[in-house]
């Protein structure tokens, strides 16, 4: 069954050249769904209909600025719903009033349009690692908040930053906390995080499991969110002293 991707972007020649990026830039059968503006965004997910599935999409692309709203209010609403797509900025805003409220509101990624063809694909196919697709000015811009006088990790307003964007120290593991019948992992997540522990990518344990590489991003997100972690590092080692796996 061919992997669900939403591309959101009112300009018909940058939403072709984004479709163009996805297709190069991973290896499943793609159905990609494009979207010129918010409401159609929304009917595409199924967010207008209580009764239709809101789960199809793996990957959104959204651009912030659209002809009837910002693309940080469907990226908070999904957040809000728990929507279990990677939904990834495309935009050509690089300033902090656009970044940090963008990954405030849930971004997994922020991806410049101007930027070559072969750095946004290799940008997206760092999903597969796990890893944020982060432009490399966004990179940049990310890491001057992590240097010596900003060590806090904050955000210019002060906000602090999504947990997959902090730069802080490991925090300790809580002792004999293991997490309550009704949140322990599945049988399939508990062979994705010992995949994950043993040193495996995204792409490898998708194929060593012959399943999607986009369900193996889902497993390790709800890996995580049971776990209270957010690293592979951290979901091992806890793993490991509560006999999870």
């Amino acid at each position: 069954m061919p992997v669900q991707v939403l591309i959101i972007e009112d300009n018909p020649v940058a939403r072709s050249f984004l479709c163009r990026v996805v297709r190069e830039s991973f290896s499943d059968a793609l159905d990609l769904l494009e979207a010129g503006d918010l409401e159609s965004a929304r009917r595409a997910l199924g967010l207008q209909d209580a009764a239709a599935p809101t789960n199809l999409c793996k990957l959104i692309l959204v651009d912030l600025e659209l002809p009837d709203g910002n693309g940080m209010e469907l990226l908070a609403e999904l957040s809000a719903q728990g929507h279990p797509a990677t939904k990834i900025v495309t935009t050509l805003y690089s300033d902090d009033d656009h970044l940090f409220p963008a990954l405030q509101c849930g971004a997994d990624g922020y991806l410049l349009k101007e930027d070559r063809f072969e750095v946004l694909v290799e940008e997206l196919q760092k999903i597969v690692r796990g890893q944020p697709p982060l432009s490399p000015a966004i990179a940049r811009r990310l890491l001057t908040h992590f240097r010596p006088g900003n060590a806090s990790g904050t955000a210019p307003q002060g906000e602090p930053l999504p947990s997959a964007f902090q730069s802080s120290r490991p925090s300790p593991l809580a002792r004999n906390s293991s997490p309550p019948d009704h949140e322990r992992l599945t049988p399939r997540e508990s062979e994705v995080l010992t995949y994950l522990s043993k040193g495996f990518t995204i792409k490898e344990i998708a194929q060593l499991m012959a399943i999607k590489w986009f369900t193996v991003n889902d497993h390790i997100k709800s890996i995580y969110k049971k776990l209270n972690v957010s690293s592979r590092a951290e979901a091992a080692v806890l793993a490991s002293k509560q006999g999870l796996v």
